[in-house]
């Protein structure tokens, strides 16, 4: 009688089979890349959003325009309190935005949200194929309340 010294070719297809079962099921759960990158992409249009606001700021701040409760003009950037205004010659001449997409309160077909106001501006992406994926820029309020940028992932992000 031959004794045998490896697996035979059935035994290999259903080990196959069972691993492909298991990544079927399993890799989606791990490989969720999409929402990872748009959430990405968000948090890093934050960053750029802080980022410019700040250097505005500073700016401000060097010329003692930090305290003006009126509009004044900062290297072309249109700053109130310090800050970018929520405009597209505020916040939106103060970065590179690219390939996003500025929504502000009189777009009214477009605001994800009903509580937009006249002091903030929508950046979300250019494609907007969900709605709830977007930075929401706040202007200065006052000049103890300075401006704010906050990511918003609503359900439309996650898909």
């Amino acid at each position: 009688m031959k004794r045998q010294g490896g697996f035979t070719l059935i035994e290999l297809v259903v080990v196959i089979v069972i691993l492909g079962i298991l990544a079927v099921t399993a890799a989606p759960r791990f490989l969720n890349l999409q929402d990872d990158a748009r959430n990405s992409a968000l948090q890093g249009l934050r960053g750029a959003i802080v980022g410019a606001s700040g250097i505005v700021y500073g700016k401000a701040a060097v010329r003692g325009n930090e305290t003006s409760d009126e509009a004044v003009d900062v290297d072309g950037v249109q700053a109130i309190f310090g800050y970018p205004t929520a405009a597209a010659n505020g916040i939106g001449a103060a970065f590179e935005n690219g390939d996003w997409l500025a929504i502000t309160s009189a777009d009214t077909s477009d605001v994800p949200e009903d509580t937009l106001t006249d002091t903030q501006i929508i950046y979300t992406f250019a494609d907007r194929t969900t709605e709830g994926c977007y930075v929401l820029y706040t202007q200065a309020a006052g000049a103890d309340t300075p401006a704010t940028a906050e990511v918003v992932l609503g359900d439309g992000c996650r898909q």
